[in-house]
């Protein structure tokens, strides 16, 4: 991301979330404000942009989207009442579905600049921000997450959803394993939700043909992927942490939980997996 820009990469997974909602009918994940969002210009291009490549990472997105909430749903209903947004980007959980969990606070955490671009689009589209949201601003050149937490009130002692999407694959090793240290160590009953990739080289070769087109489009735009797992080595490394259980969902797991009753033939058919991990 370049110092005093908003993520290019939050507004792409948005156009995804928006693109979901027009072109998978029925969609797996509902989100009645995700164009609204991105303003009046987004849907022509989407429209414009809706081939079978754009399909493939739409659908990742807009099920891992789906998978976050429905842990959090999971965990509201056993008594979890912090939400933690780890790069919210333009996520709009808290403005669309925080009525459905009147008891949950929700803390969006991001670079200063994405926030204050994403609190602009959200005062010209007329999205109020609900009293449950706090914002919190953080630059991890400076400071730490738990410092930037706990400026805004989040309690330590209670346990928490993190939902980190879309963010693992821009970071370093070091800084990954410290974040999920860091919420390792929270409160027992604390749930963390995570997406990432495998590397790239054990793909088939039409999936290594268009990983390697999308990771250069990140990169030039200054996000360039850094980091890639193997699933049985990460699960292994995260209960090494101290996480009392890790559970890896891939492709096909996804597709039994979300996509198997679909007449069109939507289904995941990428390298993405998302892990859920718990304190």
């Amino acid at each position: 991301m370049e110092t005093g820009r908003p993520s290019r990469t939050a507004w792409g997974a948005a156009m995804h979330r928006a693109a979901h909602q027009l072109l998978d009918r029925p969609p797996i994940f509902e989100d009645p404000l995700a164009m609204k969002i991105l303003g009046s210009e987004a849907e022509a291009a989407i429209r414009q942009r809706s081939g079978a490549r754009s399909r493939s990472l739409r659908l990742f997105i807009a099920t891992r989207s789906r998978f976050s909430e429905d842990i959090l749903a999971e965990a509201y209903r056993e008594g979890v009442r912090q939400y933690v947004l780890l790069g919210a980007g333009l996520d709009t959980f808290a403005y669309r579905s925080v009525t459905g969990f009147s008891a949950l606070r929700v803390f969006e955490v991001d670079h200063p600049a994405t926030q204050a671009w994403k609190r602009a689009r959200l005062e010209q589209a007329q999205i109020a921000a609900p009293v449950q949201l706090t914002f919190a601003p953080i630059d991890f050149e400076t400071e730490t997450l738990s410092a930037s937490l706990g400026r805004v009130g989040f309690d330590f002692t209670k346990p928490a959803v993190f939902a980190w999407l879309g963010v693992v694959p821009y970071l370093t090793r070091e800084a990954i394993f410290a974040t999920l240290a860091f919420i390792a160590s929270l409160a027992r009953g604390t749930v963390v939700i995570f997406d990432y990739g495998e590397p790239p080289g054990g793909r088939a070769l039409f999936q290594r043909i268009a990983f390697a087109a999308f990771s250069a489009r990140v990169a030039v735009a200054g996000e360039p992927f850094k980091s890639f797992f193997r699933p049985e080595e990460l699960t292994r490394e995260i209960v090494g942490l101290g996480f009392s259980s890790a559970e890896d969902f891939d492709a096909a797991a996804l597709n039994a939980r979300y996509f198997a009753e679909r007449a069109d033939g939507l289904a995941l058919k990428g390298a993405g997996h998302l892990m859920r991990a718990r304190v």
